[in-house]
């Protein structure tokens, strides 16, 4: 018995050292705090991190993020899901699907008679698959796939749901939200969350997040308003405090996300974050975050858990990042604000039939992470060309400004601050509980644009559209080059103290080559995805679309190393360590979202501490990068100038495209919402891969316009072929 009990002992203590250093969760752990505790790559060290080895999956689109439990690594690609060695990239299996999800997987455990799983959005539903086998999980579903159409149909049989973000774990229950649409029209699938049997798929509960008739919130909706309501769904990730048993859901706008004539009220609990029991889905409490949507603010960050020192008392809290770029903190048992929260009187419709909130919640702590003001004055103005581009843009679409929540008129265009990419994005927060920090990721990045009358040529039905003239998502900026028309940053990384509410540091994220050419530096870069921290005192991050994954000090924000990589990495990184006993970071690289990538597929690239000898040549010349600021950056002022050219530690790649055929419509569909034309002239592929990325583009919704596919296609394989 003796020798027994140290078998159990040793055994459980082998089971708590390989999750401590393995990344089971996308999050790392279930409450997403995306923390792990190793610390053999630090600030004295991070200048020897080298790349390790990289895997490429064959085929772009994914912004997944990779776990590794019981020491192997697994990973979403757009072509299926892989079994991976983690210490060497070789590949151990392959199940080949479709349509996979675009940012990753969840791992169970299983049980006695069941293998561990891991569980993906697939064409058809959710795949189970056996990670012993590489196939699909027998008894779960039909032969491994659950189809998730059941249930949220409603009475329209062809109505669109995916799950492109993964699922929750909670014992044995698979939780998870959907896709399903937040555009026009109205109609469509329940943004509905379910739980399900990890063993067999068997459906154990459904929340409504859009209430039925008699049940808590109905009256912030018009009668029948509520009949195959869209939107208001989790596309992003669910948290779960596995202690309490409570899940923490992201909600998104009601359809049609711009314009809510037939949705009259609040309209719960669209834009809220709710707290259900993981065990029967009912809801604890919940928090709305924005009244009657208007502006495609959905909640889609990872609601992330942390204790909150406050007042020398610890409190167990969720904080939720916004688009709006406000931070929202609650207690995660009552719901109550961590820092406090108040309603404020924001401007109002005059479009016809609408009708909108009076006022909207605002945290008092901490202040806006991204801005939300402008004046004219603040015009971009550093460099000539560019500066007048953004002059003769805002003065030519004849552009009023307009404060947070302003809606759009019939009679001009707005301009407002920030534009639908955030603010904060799905990448969220990460922590470092022994600095109390909460690492952000910000965008400062406007929109413009003004509502139009449509009339249905059959029906004769009225209803109003968000439009420009550059179409429904008209972003402040060059749209040729995605250079925003605002000065500098436009890319942050902000450290919040949890236990204040205040900023601790703030620093610019990514880099614009074409501005830094001119000698504008500090410039920050349009992002998506997040970030991790570890207690080797390091954040890392990629996120930004000048392709490179970097490392900060967690205490100051100061970039301590910075390496390019294959693609823009618009994903969450994570580290673990191998059986080797090495520190591993790793980030899948390819774009990501069906844009164009710096590969024919996506490459997952793990990093190491290589030689003391070797340093990696960018490192150098970021001696010369001006420090982080503390607290709100001024506005209205040009970023601090170095000496040091940390362009000079880059590869240069073109900014112009060659003269031919196809060129203009390259350029106008080139890169999507987040890219500029340098992530296609470092890339080289034949012309089936071409075809195969374009319609990747389109088929993820880029306007491309049918005549138009043809002529890109032929472009790209001429200038930028094998």
């Amino acid at each position: 018995m003796p020798y027994r009990r140290a078998l159990l002992v040793a055994v459980f203590a082998l089971t708590v050292v390989r999750a401590q250093t393995d990344w089971p969760v996308y999050g790392h752990d279930p409450g997403a705090r995306r923390f792990s505790p190793l610390t053999q790559i630090n600030p004295a060290n991070v200048h020897r991190l080298q790349r390790a080895w990289t895997f490429h999956t064959g085929k772009p689109g994914s912004e997944a993020i990779p776990l590794v439990a019981g020491g192997v690594m697994y990973a979403a690609a757009a072509n299926g899901i892989f079994a991976i060695e983690p210490e060497t990239g070789r590949r151990l299996w392959h199940y080949e699907a479709t349509e996979v999800a675009l940012r990753g997987l969840a791992y169970w455990p299983g049980e006695k008679l069941t293998h561990a799983r891991v569980f993906a959005g697939v064409k058809g539903g959710m795949i189970a698959i056996d990670v012993t086998t590489g196939r699909s999980a027998p008894g779960f579903g039909e032969e491994g796939l659950l189809d998730l159409r059941r249930g949220v149909l409603g009475d329209l049989p062809d109505a669109r749901l995916s799950l492109q973000s993964p699922p929750a774990v909670y014992k044995n229950i698979v939780i998870a939200g959907s896709a399903n649409g937040e555009g026009s029209p109205s109609q469509g699938a329940y943004g509905d969350i379910r739980g399900w049997d990890a063993n067999s798929g068997k459906l154990l509960w459904t929340f409504h997040t859009v209430p039925r008739p008699g049940e808590p919130g109905s009256d912030t909706w018009p009668p029948d308003g509520w009949k195959n309501r869209s939107g208001t769904n989790a596309w992003g990730f669910l948290t779960v405090d596995t202690v309490r048993g409570i899940v923490y859901v992201p909600l998104g706008a009601p359809t049609s996300d711009f314009y809510g004539e037939d949705r009259h009220g609040d309209g719960l609990y669209g834009n809220s974050l709710v707290a259900l029991d993981a065990a029967t889905g009912k809801r604890k409490w919940h928090q709305q975050l924005v009244h009657h949507d208007l502006w495609d603010f959905d909640a889609a960050a990872p609601p992330v858990l942390f204790e909150a020192v406050r007042n020398g008392r610890t409190i167990p809290a969720v904080a939720q990042i916004t688009k709006m770029g406000l931070l929202f903190a609650f207690d995660r048992v009552t719901g109550r604000p961590l820092y406090g929260m108040e309603e404020r009187a924001v401007p109002q419709s005059t479009i016809p039939g609408e009708k909108t909130s009076a006022t909207q919640p605002f945290p008092l702590k901490p202040p806006p992470l991204s801005r939300v003001e402008f004046t004219k004055e603040e015009i971009y103005n550093l460099t000539p060309d560019h500066a007048a581009f953004c002059r003769e843009l805002f003065d030519g679409e004849q552009m009023t400004i307009g404060g947070l929540y302003t809606p759009l008129p019939l009679d001009r265009n707005v301009l407002m601050f920030p534009s639908t990419l955030g603010g904060g994005n799905w990448g969220g927060v990460s922590v470092d509980p022994s600095l109390g920090y909460l690492f952000i990721n910000i965008n400062n990045l406007g929109q413009w644009g003004h509502m139009e009358k449509k009339a249905d040529p059959a029906t004769g039905a009225v209803t109003y559209v968000r439009t420009s003239a550059y179409g429904t998502y008209a972003r402040f900026w060059n749209r040729d080059t995605r250079t925003p028309c605002t000065n500098p940053p436009y890319g942050e990384l902000v450290a919040v103290n949890s236990r204040t509410g205040d900023i601790a540091w703030r620093t610019p994220l990514g880099t614009i080559a074409a501005l830094e050419a001119q000698g504008v530096r500090n410039t920050g870069a349009p992002n998506l995805g997040g970030s991790i921290a570890t207690a080797g005192g390091l954040v890392f991050i990629a996120a930004t679309n000048d392709s490179r994954f970097r490392a900060f000090d967690s205490k100051t924000g100061r970039l301590l190393w910075e390496q390019p990589i294959d693609a823009n990495g618009h994903t969450i990184p994570i580290t673990y360590q191998g059986k080797d006993g090495r520190q591993y970071v790793a980030i899948m690289a390819g774009g990501g979202g069906g844009f164009f990538g710096g590969t024919p597929g996506d490459s997952l690239i793990a990093f190491a501490l290589g030689d003391s000898a070797a340093q990696p040549s960018a490192t150098a010349a970021l001696r010369g990068e001006a420090p982080p600021r503390v607290g709100a950056p001024p506005r209205g002022e040009a970023p601090p100038r170095v000496e040091a050219p940390v362009a000079a530690a880059r590869s240069a790649r073109p900014t112009t495209l060659p003269n031919g055929l196809g060129k203009a419509a390259v350029e106008r569909a080139c890169g999507g919402a987040c890219h500029t034309l340098d992530t296609v002239t470092g890339v080289r592929r034949d012309r089936e891969a071409w075809a195969a990325m374009v319609g990747n583009m389109v088929a993820r919704g880029a306007a491309v316009k049918d005549d138009d596919v043809k002529s890109i296609v032929d472009y790209l394989a001429t200038y930028f072929g094998k």
